[in-house]
């Protein structure tokens, strides 16, 4: 009789847990759009400024090659006169409070180059006033370091403004020209040195 009753505990217990899966209901859950965390822009004014304070205090002062026309000269800058040379990657501040309503941020992971891609460009197009037209941020998946910033400013109607700068080695600021009939070429590149 004791195995009977036990045999038919058995039973149950496995019937009731082999069936649980079937009384209960599945609830479709909505996502909650509105309530998305605000994007978030990488600090990348800070960022330079930082790399700037970093050189200024090594000591060591960063030499400049300046190429126009295929023409190449070498001097050595003094360390005050790095951030004048940079001003117009300086400003406006690239921050979350500033630039959101203006940029979208998209990121991916760039196999080709083994970089985080932090991707910067106008929502919609942008006021007259405003020079600064895209930026781009490469980062070290597996370090979590900038290693790459590359940024386009439009200074004038015809004439466009590109900054790449590899951390802890060097920056260059290439000067382009836009003709009357739509043509560009380089009309000077100045190349920072800034790690020996």
């Amino acid at each position: 009789m004791k195995i009977i009753i036990s045999l038919l505990a058995c039973f149950l217990f496995l019937y009731s847990c082999n069936d649980s899966g079937k009384s209960t209901v599945d609830i479709p859950v909505k996502p909650h759009l509105d309530t998305a965390a605000p994007q978030k822009f990488f600090p990348l004014t800070s960022y330079l400024k930082g790399e700037i304070f970093n050189i200024k205090q090594s000591g060591i002062n960063p030499l400049k090659y300046t190429t126009v026309n295929n023409r190449t000269d070498s001097a050595w800058l003094k360390i005050e006169e790095l951030e004048p040379a940079l001003q117009d990657f300086l400003t406006p501040e690239i921050d979350s409070a500033n630039l959101i309503s203006l940029f979208t941020e998209k990121s991916f992971m760039d196999q080709s180059i083994d970089a985080i891609t932090l991707t910067y460009e106008p929502i919609s197009i942008l006021p007259d006033s405003f020079k600064l037209s895209r930026w781009d941020i490469y980062i070290d998946p597996k370090s979590n370091k900038v290693k790459r910033v590359y940024m386009v400013k439009e200074v004038a109607p015809t004439r466009t403004l590109q900054l790449t700068w590899v951390s802890n080695q060097w920056c260059k600021i290439v000067s382009i020209i836009t003709d009357d009939k739509g043509e560009s070429k380089i009309e000077k590149e100045e190349k920072f040195i800034l790690d020996f």
